[in-house]
């Protein structure tokens, strides 16, 4: 049985694409209209054939749907929240894909008062951005972590979780405020570094930029990818989850210290435990099934 007949997509870059596209490919039966602001992304949306119908309006787009996924940067959500609300259908689940869900959280309830909300987010993406970027397996054996409030109904939160398991991912249910630490420091924390030191490397007056590229072959290459992701998106993401993303940013930044002075000092066993503990974590990463073992990350040569 179908969780829902009617999905609504709020936002068609990556993840709301990729979410049509694994509707379409996992409950053909579905009924799918999005809705995005940009009328250039409408358009490629209607042309690339991934939604039924493209609404012109996020009022109009929701008309009659059981779910409705906003799709668009964390620090949007409220607004387009707001816009949405007087079409709303009374019975219907609001969802979202953000990154923080605290925050989200709060700008959903304060817009829609009287609506079923429940906060998500499929722990899955990559650097690429727009509606030609998506694809159907991009929840395929990812987590998709749901942070329902207390007083979420059951039978809302068990549709939710089928449709997303449906679209092949594993989920999770979690506190809204634990969620928002355990990604500052597996999400929020690590693209924050990418991007200052693939600034750091375009600032340095010693270095050119030719020189970086020519030789990224090493470490740099792969956080310039983290580094690639949209502006945007991770914006609003550090805005509004500041306060864990600024706690792991200084426990990070105490460790540094610890690994600045170990080096200074000569400390090889430090360094040396140190590293073989993080070989271990990553090895555990790969027997979970969260990334593989090919050599240099599957890249062809």
């Amino acid at each position: 049985m179908l969780p829902f007949a009617r999905v609504s997509i709020i936002g068609l870059g990556l993840i709301g694409s990729s979410v049509a596209r694994a509707v379409k490919a996992n409950m053909p039966e579905v009924r799918i209209t999005g809705f995005d602001a940009d009328p250039e992304v409408r358009d490629r949306a209607h042309d690339l054939g991934f939604c039924d119908d493209v609404a012109d309006t996020a009022g109009t787009a929701v008309i009659d749907a059981g779910l409705v996924i906003l799709c668009v940067p964390v620090g949007a959500m409220g607004l387009v929240a707001e816009q949405m609300a007087a079409d709303l259908p009374a019975d219907a689940i609001v969802s979202d894909v953000g990154s923080c869900k605290q925050s989200v959280a709060e700008a959903l309830a304060a817009a829609l008062p009287e609506a079923t909300i429940i906060p998500a987010h499929p722990v899955a993406g990559t650097e690429k951005s727009g509606p030609d970027a998506g694809f159907a397996t991009l929840f395929k054996g990812r987590w998709c972590i749901l942070t329902p409030p207390t007083n979420a109904p059951e039978a809302a939160v068990a549709a939710l979780s089928t449709f997303w398991q449906r679209l092949g991912a594993d989920v999770e249910i979690m506190d809204a405020r634990h969620h928002d630490l355990v990604l500052a420091i597996t999400s929020h924390l690590p693209h924050l570094i990418a991007y200052t030191i693939v600034g750091t490397a375009d600032d340095l007056g010693e270095v050119t930029q030719s020189e970086v590229i020519k030789y990224s072959a090493g470490g740099f290459r792969d956080f310039t990818r983290i580094a690639a992701s949209d502006p945007v998106m991770w914006r609003d993401v550090f805005l509004n989850n500041k306060e864990a993303v600024l706690e792991m940013l200084q426990r990070f930044s105490e460790d540094l210290t610890a690994l600045q002075r170990a080096i200074r000092y000569g400390k090889g066993d430090d360094l040396e435990a140190l590293f073989a503990r993080t070989r271990d974590i990553r090895r555990s990463i790969v027997e979970q099934g969260q990334d593989d073992d090919a050599p240099d990350f599957g890249r062809k040569h």
